[in-house]
């Protein structure tokens, strides 16, 4: 079955056809142009270099948030729009389930980060198992100290004192290792090839990163989306053991709502919603006029 994918949840903009197992082709752009100039300019010129028809889509796949209120909107809407045209079910899914399913790193915490603004990230947690996607926490937006507790707390079993202050992967001084050898290569862990597998331990179980020659192990948290920086920054302050995806796994694509569309399940195009998670602006002051006058309406 051939999936159209769709991404437009944040700044970039990219769409994606997948069959069989296989990404057909990808566009991606992160100019800041207004998705509702470039998403469906996208859409036409990929289907025509790869010689597919709109006809030939079995499914319309989108990112249905969390993410931008407006990039949020683009993307669903066109994505309905397609679907209804063409009589196809459409697939929303998680925009930080998506970003995961682009990161096959079965060693690491698996940590999804979109800027939400006032000191917030949108975030959920995931690992990979037995070659399977897992999520860990719903979607959410909380903010970055709380962020910073819940991964001390869920890492801690991985080589954390008593007292919780040296998390998995820090070094004696507390600094979180950014992954790389001692030389400066490649992150720790990774094969001649690129990937990055989990090694067994003696006891069989697996370290987060370490290679086979007892290098120093990869920081087991890895930090996804266009949040990854200022993540990056403040749990490393925080003493939480991270590191940043590479460039080309960072960034929110349509080929990783593909990934993620394969094991949704596809509704009717008036059936989709989006998920926001928290209010907008707008909505916010609204409830504020409501509430009358000098009322603020209280922030998620």
């Amino acid at each position: 079955m051939l999936i159209l994918a769709m991404e437009s949840s944040a700044k970039p903009a990219s769409v994606a056809v997948y069959a069989d197992g296989a990404l057909m082709g990808q566009y991606f752009q992160n100019s800041g142009l207004t998705h509702s100039r470039t998403l469906l300019a996208m859409v036409e010129s990929l289907m025509n270099n790869l010689g597919v028809s709109l006809s030939e889509i079995g499914l319309v796949a989108v990112s249905r948030g969390p993410g931008s209120f407006t990039g949020v909107r683009i993307g669903v809407s066109a994505a309905k729009g397609l679907a209804w045209g063409l009589g196809k079910p459409v697939c929303g899914v998680s925009t930080l389930e998506a970003m995961a399913y682009q990161a096959p790193d079965p060693g690491a915490l698996l940590c999804p980060v979109m800027d939400a603004r006032r000191n917030q990230v949108y975030n959920a947690l995931f690992e990979w198992r037995d070659g399977a996607l897992v999520r860990l926490c719903e979607d959410r937006a909380i903010s970055l100290a709380d962020l910073a507790e819940d991964l001390r707390l869920r890492l801690a079993p991985a080589g954390a004192t008593a007292k919780g202050d040296a998390s998995a992967g820090a070094t004696a001084d507390g600094a979180a290792p950014a992954g790389a050898t001692a030389d400066g290569d490649a992150p720790a862990g990774a094969t001649a090839d690129g990937a990055a597998p989990a090694v067994a331990t003696a006891d069989g179980d697996a370290s987060a990163g370490a290679t086979a020659d007892g290098d120093a192990p990869a920081a087991p948290c890895l930090l996804i989306g266009d949040g990854a920086a200022i993540s990056y920054d403040f749990l490393s302050h925080a003493g939480v053991a991270c590191r940043v995806a590479p460039e080309l796994l960072r960034w929110q694509t349509a080929y990783g709502v593909a990934l993620a569309a394969r094991s949704a399940s596809p509704v009717a195009a008036t059936d989709l919603e989006p998920s926001y998670l928290r209010p907008s602006q707008a909505e916010r002051e609204r409830a504020a006029k409501s509430q009358g006058p000098g009322t603020l309406a209280p922030s998620p």
